[in-house]
């Protein structure tokens, strides 16, 4: 890590909020609420920030560390990420730098003489490192702008990224009681909220919430069949060419998953824990600085992502928690374009996933949080209404139906499931209270079609009052009968995380009749894709792929144009056809100069950036800084390069 250039002040940078945001970042306008806790932080309050993946996050601190004087010392949980972080930021024109293992000796004491000199305004370390002695001392003899905390859910001890060292960041409100904290978040329940404000003791900061809503996602879920073929299908048809993530549970599967890809023809990498630490960092860094790579990861790909142009995350198992699938699904569309997140799951995922909470070490408390996660789960993948209003209604924020997901573009058929439910519970009720067995659906499933195994032949199930009842729907049917009762609460999988399948309370209202049963029918299918209707987050079409980008994309007010940490907000139009050469003349430009500096092509221009040089052809440095994204340090680094390429010629541009 090289050194950063040498600071001219140690102390704050003159001009206001909205002239930083332009010089430096290049943005014209703040989004949401970018200003208010800009503005509130910079004045010496605390804040907690909630705001989605792409929302805008890290300017909330950054800007403020540039208005104090001292250094913003942010709290990141991810060598990677800080490491990512600190290079953009750098890329703008900020002295920044990091504390974390990946230093030598040397290296890390350069780092400590800069920030006791004041010639950083940002310094990134993990929590593990923050809360040691020498680090804390080290902080007491610098000056401390603020306290940035990314990432703040890691804090809570139910969520989905507990981090045990989070929860010692209390301190800094008892060793700095005058330096201002931001806590910052893309995800939290109501009960996450809460945590964070106990636990890092904020209880007297100001909460800033935005809307959870991406409406640059697409969100689709179907039935599980031959899911590699189907993942497969999935990215050859809509995401040819794409950079892209697929989330598997266990390790084996993300080898055999990369391998059938590339037989495929995608370029696709593995990602898991028990691959060694140096061939994880290079699947990484390969990832974030190449176009059209795929990476089949388990969770352990997570936090550290921030790609901006991931145009879609596929899981091929059951998430956890709502609140985990909406950090996942997250990591795409980061930069507001169109991006898809795709869901194949079974039956089988659910007793997965119950047996996993059964057997888990956690106490019956902390298994209960579990299964109410997955519950809500289940319920998000079974409804037959909008999964935006299901998602959202999850964190507590209500919405109308956003016309966007495939349940909207492709509303499933409703049928009344309640003679097929009853037959399924009372052969569950009658195996139990008459024989004393309990059996997952596959036995139960068999018994109601009729079906002659070894299995029904020994416990002589045919003699069962119910043997041959359910012949009139198909084993893929009545999976999806036992998924849907399950995510009701009609029916239940018995402890011990074996997948038996036990009647429960509210089984009894539907046996006796005294309630009916809707049930979606799930039936595979593409949802009914519409072309574009204009607006930023939208293509009409997508140039790499026959398939269309489903549209239009509602987008709030605040959601169009303004400041984003990681780029420009939607992506514009495309060049004209005649202004596509220069277009992909940039983005040649561009990744070589990525490669030949090991840093990602996004953190030189964002693909928006070179659509918008393509299109505008600026002729003049000035007229080059007041495209949307290009701060000053920028503009002087890249003018000459850029403005040749936008020519079609070599040379030095013309002067301003």
């Amino acid at each position: 890590m090289t050194t950063p250039p040498p600071c001219t002040t140690a102390c704050a940078r003159p001009g206001t909020a909205q002239e930083i945001l332009h010089q430096v970042f290049g943005y014209d306008s703040f989004r949401g609420h970018q200003r208010e806790a800009i503005d509130h932080v910079t004045s010496g309050g605390d804040v907690i920030v909630l705001m989605p993946t792409g929302g805008g996050k890290s300017l909330c601190y950054q800007i403020p560390s540039l208005l104090r004087a001292g250094t913003g010392v942010v709290v990141s949980p991810l060598i990677a990420l800080m490491e990512d972080q600190v290079t953009a930021v750098r890329e703008v024109g900020i002295r920044a730098a990091y504390l974390n293992s990946s230093l030598d000796m040397d290296a890390q004491r350069q780092v400590e003489r800069d920030f006791l000199a004041g010639r950083l305004e940002l310094l990134y370390v993990a929590p593990e490192r923050l809360l040691t002695p020498g680090c804390l001392a080290l902080l007491h003899r610098g000056t401390v702008a603020l306290f940035a905390i990314d990432e703040a859910h890691c804090v809570a001890q139910w969520g989905h990224d507990f981090r045990p060292d989070y929860l010692g960041l209390s301190t800094l409100a008892e060793q700095w009681p005058h330096v201002p904290r931001i806590a910052l978040t893309a995800t939290a329940t109501r009960a996450t909220h809460d945590e964070i404000t106990e636990r890092l003791a904020l209880q007297r900061a100001k909460h800033l919430v935005s809307s959870f809503d991406r409406p640059n996602i697409c969100y689709r879920i179907e039935p599980k069949s031959a899911v590699k073929d189907q993942v497969a299908t999935f990215i050859r048809t809509e995401h040819p060419g794409d950079s892209g993530i697929v989330y598997a549970l266990a390790r084996a599967t993300t080898e055999d998953v990369a391998q059938h890809l590339r037989s495929h023809g995608t370029h696709a990498l593995a990602y898991h824990a028990g691959m060694d630490a140096e061939a994880r960092r290079a699947v990484q860094r390969r990832f974030l600085a190449e176009d059209a790579i795929t990476v089949v990861a388990t969770l352990a790909f997570g936090m550290g992502i921030d790609k901006p142009d991931v145009r879609y995350v596929a899981h091929i198992d059951l998430p956890k928690s709502v609140e985990g699938y909406y950090q996942e699904t997250g990591r795409a569309g980061r930069d507001g374009e169109p991006a898809t997140a795709w869901m194949a799951y079974g039956l089988a995922d659910v007793v997965q996933q119950r047996r996993f909470i059964a057997e888990s070490a956690a106490d019956p408390l902390h298994q209960r949080a579990a299964q109410a996660r997955l519950d809500a789960m289940l319920a998000l993948c079974e409804t037959a209404q909008c999964r935006r209003v299901n998602m959202l209604d999850y964190f507590g924020e209500h919405i109308d139906p956003c016309g966007h997901c495939d349940t909207c573009m492709s509303p499933p058929a409703a049928w009344d499931g309640t003679v097929p439910s009853q037959k399924l519970l009372s052969t569950v009720v009658r195996l139990d209270r008459e024989r004393g067995q309990r059996y997952g659906a596959g036995q139960i499933i068999d018994i109601l079609r009729g079906h002659h195994t070894p299995r029904v032949a020994q416990h002589r199930h045919d003699t069962l009052s119910t043997w041959g009842i359910g012949a009139d729907l198909n084993e893929t049917e009545w999976r999806a009968v036992v998924r849907q009762l399950l995510a009701r609460g009609d029916l239940a999988i018995a402890p011990g995380g074996h997948g038996v399948l036990v009647a429960t309370p509210a089984s009894w209202q539907v046996l006796h009749g005294e309630r009916s049963v809707s049930l979606r029918r799930n039936l595979p299918r593409r949802p009914r894709l519409r072309p574009a209707t204009g607006g930023s987050h939208v293509d009409a079409e997508r140039s790499t792929g026959p398939v269309q980008v489903p549209g239009s994309i509602p987008a709030r007010a605040e959601d169009r144009g303004g400041a984003s940490s990681s780029g420009p907000t939607g992506r514009g139009a495309d060049p004209a056809p005649a202004d596509m050469a220069i277009f992909e003349a940039l983005r040649a430009w561009r990744g070589t100069l990525a490669r030949d500096r090991g840093v990602p092509a996004y953190v030189i221009f964002h693909d928006s950036t070179l659509r918008a040089l393509a299109s505008t052809k600026p002729t003049t440095v000035t007229e080059m800084g007041r495209i949307h994204g290009i701060g000053e340090a920028k503009c002087k680094a890249y003018a000459a390069q850029v403005l040749a390429i936008v020519a079609g010629e070599e040379g030095e541009p013309a002067p301003s």
